[in-house]
């Protein structure tokens, strides 16, 4: 753009600052992603890829196939789900939209070109002008602050979004894998019933029995196959879930463990872990975010609020028969209607409304680690009970009436009930340790947090409202 002498120096020098400054903003080549795998690792030690291309969505692939010809472990199975998750790949794009926001507020607006011709008589007159949008020039620096507080928002927000799928993975993986034992114990009982109900109808043939002793034997033996047949259906249905969240196309390479890792030893004691979760909790970081980024978008808001309109033009007008005009205009729109109230109230709105959420989060995660710090101990201590109590006793009671049987003080299926009696035991083991990984799992989510909570507004519509909504 060219000056002239009467153009105000202070406007010379705001514009070529602002043009310096508007060059410089571009697009990181990581686009904030370095961020979110970094985090990743340092809280689960899991990888994270950004599957941008597709050079390396086969080098993605070639790394699940690998891992999936091993038995899965819960470990490999939330690995595989971080790097194969459709919906995850789609949520990282959110972070390169946060970033275009990001840029585009550290640019200049593009510049207004219009040219006119005019004549009169033999007099031909051309009017050319340059317009450019001061408004939003004057508030880039407090636009751009707005939108890198979003932008670290949404980082934040991919981050709790891994680290969710990562629990729900896992979750799945010891729901799955309970299923399958849970099936085959069934299956045992199932069989157990079957020899019953089978001696049951012989004895009735010869008529040792009556037929109530018989009908309770072959309904035992019924509710066995009924219970198999669910135990059946759980198990597929917990596979699929699996299976979609690694993001795998079939079960057909899936291979789990026949049974859940054994109960730790003991559970070390946690003192504080309130405050252990204010600190590491990222749903509280993005709320904290949040409330910021809109603090300084009400400050904004304020100050523009009686500037809806405001543009500087560059004219240049000239004729065949005059000398040629040069010069600049100022374009403002008049506050007679519209003084800006209305923009400052909903600011102020969305503030508030900030606040006061920010408070029920953190009213939240204090309530959800001390109930999952508290499920946690309860599920290790009635896992650990029926491990190291119950289990061992029906096993010295079924010990003991194999011997009264060889011993011929008991029958056939006085043993048999007791068979059933263990299996409906161990059969409740698993189901506890299974419950305790689950609240170990869920333990460990509530000290990071959990999403879906924040209804922040996009960066864009933040800082363009503050603008003037231009």
């Amino acid at each position: 753009m060219k000056t002239t002498p009467t153009m105000p120096r202070t406007l010379v020098l705001a514009l070529m600052s602002a043009a310096l400054l508007g060059g410089c903003a571009s697009f990181s080549k990581d686009g904030g992603f370095d961020a979110v795998q970094s985090a990743t690792q340092s809280r689960i030690q899991k990888d994270v890829v950004w599957s941008r291309d597709e050079a390396t969505r086969v080098q993605t692939q070639a790394r699940v196939d690998k891992m999936l010809e091993q038995p899965l472990t819960d470990e490999a199975a939330v690995q595989i789900a971080l790097l194969n998750n459709p919906g995850l790949q789609a949520a990282f794009n959110t972070l390169g939209i946060a970033e275009a926001d990001l840029v585009s507020a550290q640019r200049l607006p593009n510049p207004g070109f219009s040219i006119g011709r005019l004549t009169r008589g033999d007099e031909v007159e051309w009017e050319r002008s340059l317009h450019l949008n001061l408004a939003r020039l004057l508030t880039m620096p407090m636009r751009t602050e707005i939108e890198k507080r979003l932008f670290e928002q949404t980082r934040r927000g991919l981050v709790l979004n891994v680290l969710r799928l990562a629990a729900d993975t896992r979750k799945a993986w010891i729901i799955a894998v309970t299923a399958i034992q849970s099936a085959q114990y069934q299956q045992q009982a199932m069989e157990a019933a079957e020899a019953g109900a089978d001696l049951a109808s012989r004895m009735a043939k010869v008529g040792n029995w009556s037929k109530l002793r018989q009908a309770r034997e072959h309904s035992f033996y019924a509710d066995a196959a009924l219970a198999v047949a669910r135990a059946e259906g759980a198990k597929v249905q917990a596979r699929e879930r699996l299976v979609r969240l690694m993001g795998l196309n079939s079960a057909d390479k899936l291979k789990l463990p026949d049974r859940l890792p054994d109960l730790p030893q003991s559970l070390p004691a946690l003192s504080n872990v309130e405050q252990q979760a204010m600190d590491t909790r990222l749903d509280l970081q993005m709320t904290r975010l949040q409330t910021e980024a809109l603090a300084k978008n009400l400050g904004l808001t304020r100050s523009t609020r009686l500037i809806n309109v405001l543009e500087l033009g560059v004219i240049n007008n000239g004729s065949n028969t005059e000398p040629q005009q040069r010069g600049y205009e100022i374009t403002f729109e008049l506050p007679l209607f519209d003084w800006g109230q209305s923009r400052v109230v909903a600011a102020e709105s969305r503030y508030r409304q900030a606040l006061e959420r920010a408070r029920e989060v953190a009213v939240n995660a204090r309530s959800e680690v001390r109930e999952s710090y508290a499920m946690q101990q309860g599920q290790y201590a009635i896992a650990k009970h029926l491990r190291d109590e119950i289990v061992p006793l029906k096993k010295r009671i079924s010990e003991e009436n194999v011997l009264r049987y060889n011993g011929m003080l008991i029958g056939v299926f006085e043993l048999l009930a007791d068979a059933r009696s263990q299996i409906v035991s161990v059969n409740a083991a698993i189901e506890a340790q299974r419950d305790y990984w689950l609240a170990e799992s869920d333990f460990q989510m509530a000290l990071v947090g959990t999403p879906g909570m924040m209804t922040a507004p996009s960066a864009s519509s933040a800082s363009a409202e503050a603008a003037g909504g231009h």
